[in-house]
């Protein structure tokens, strides 16, 4: 059995171990290639300040390039006893380097180790969700020129109100979407800061270049004060988790629309059938289970901030083990609302409308208000516009004119989708992902960086 990092003579109990390591080897496969990454650019500063030399440095590099390759191949495990990633990747590199590969840890501490892991991690993935929430909003928009013509009933209190179109419905969630990408850009920038240095949330007495490690990671700037770099564990994630939190209440309040609109008392659209399920003794069910498990899982990514203050409210500063457990829930989020977003743009984009609803006379008094205006428009107060329409609904002679002619910005007759989008394209090409992925690719490079 390997020993810990920080074991001396006294070895520590099985079940101690067994409860304090959790899930934490599983919870860091999601970090191990950011954790090389971390590494690389460690490694580099420690040879620019004299604590390694250069061949040292290239010995390094080499080594653990082969091991972010056997990451990405599937080939690397954290084995049994080995307590978390940082710790399998020195072993790693003990093994192939001798005690070279023991000088990579100082003025580090595993500390900070996870919280350039964390962030390096959050920075990738968050670039993955914009890519999906991206597929969904061009969608959607597609979805609302497609239909912006066809009426539908609006509703206030789940009761007919006024006419509304399939146009402004696609369109309201892309634009919901692009109010989601301003708070996720928000996550990304207080993301895209450099803990590496900070050490156990002291800083250290090696004359550390966070500038360069800062520049080497790709990120903005360095998280500067030591202490506040610790203290922005689980403060990070509960930011990052609201924005994730947010895509998924556009995306829950969508499920529950389609789920609605999809039912026979309804019949406004109708699902594809490899998006529906049947029922074992029900012959003639096509039950939307696709868009009510959407609704349900993003109803527990809304519950995952929450769950991260609960974690974190009563905690000082400095590092506590608490913060371990929130890995388990966090870190496996941002696949989860990947995967809502693909599954639900593939649903979305083959959605069938029904363009004859208002053929069925239960919706003809949702025109009364049309009916209203156009008094008021003819001269008539509108206050007596409104009381003469009310009196013919009561005595059954009210009949609509299934018309709208509905100009203003965000309307029926415009949607103002060109301008959404624009919206949405300006807080896009806002994030500067191409920063990252260059210092990645020159770390990842045969070439000393």
């Amino acid at each position: 059995m390997a020993s810990k990092l920080w074991e001396k003579n006294v070895q520590v109990d099985h079940d101690v171990e067994k409860y304090t390591v959790g899930r934490d080897r599983e919870m860091d496969m999601y970090l191990a290639p950011y954790d090389v990454i971390g590494s690389m650019a460690h490694i580099t500063m420690l040879q620019s300040i004299g604590l390694l030399t250069a061949d040292e440095l290239t010995q390094l590099l080499a080594a653990l390039r082969q091991i972010y390759g056997e990451i990405e191949q599937g080939h690397f495990a954290i084995e049994e006893g080995v307590e978390d990633v940082h710790s399998q990747v020195e072993l790693m590199l003990t093994r192939r380097l001798g005690d070279l590969g023991k000088k990579i840890h100082s003025g580090r501490s595993r500390n900070d180790q996870v919280l350039v892991d964390l962030r390096l991690f959050i920075r990738s993935k968050i670039e993955a969700v914009v890519s999906a929430m991206t597929r969904l909003f061009d969608t959607l928009q597609a979805q609302s020129e497609r239909y912006r013509n066809v009426l539908m009933p609006g509703y206030t209190h789940l009761q007919v109100a006024m006419p509304s179109s399939f146009g402004l419905w696609f369109g309201a969630y892309a634009e919901s979407l692009a109010d989601d990408l301003t708070l996720m850009r928000a996550a990304y920038d207080i993301n895209n800061r450099n803990p590496l240095g900070s050490a156990a949330g002291y800083g250290s007495s090696f004359p550390l270049d966070r500038e360069m490690t800062t520049r080497l990671l790709g990120f903005a700037s360095p998280a500067y004060n030591v202490v506040y770099a610790q203290m922005g564990r689980g403060k990070t994630e509960r930011i990052v988790a609201q924005a994730i939190a947010n895509v998924a209440a556009t995306i829950g309040k969508l499920a529950f629309d389609a789920c609605l609109f999809n039912s026979q008392n309804f019949g406004f659209i109708r699902l594809a059938d490899e998006f529906t399920t049947g029922s074992s003794i029900m012959p003639h069910k096509k039950n939307p289970d696709v868009f009510e498990l959407t609704r349900a899982k993003c109803n527990r990514l809304q519950a995952l901030p929450g769950e991260i203050t609960l974690v974190t409210s009563n905690l000082p500063s400095g590092y506590f083990r608490d913060l371990q457990l929130i890995k388990e829930s966090f870190l496996p989020a941002f696949d989860e609302i990947i995967d809502i977003l693909t599954m639900v743009n593939a649903m979305i984009g083959q959605i069938k409308v029904n363009e004859h609803i208002l053929d069925d006379s239960r919706y003809d008094l949702m025109f009364s208000v049309e009916e209203v205006n156009r008094l008021t428009l003819g001269g008539m107060p509108f206050r007596d516009a409104y009381k003469t329409v009310g009196l013919e609904i009561e005595a059954g002679r009210f009949t609509p004119v299934k018309e709208v002619a509905h100009t203003h910005a965000g309307s029926i007759g415009n949607p103002c989708n060109k301008e959404i989008a624009e919206l949405y394209r300006r807080t896009l090409a806002s994030f500067d992902f191409d920063t990252y992925h260059k210092a990645f690719d020159s770390l990842l490079n045969t070439q000393q960086p």
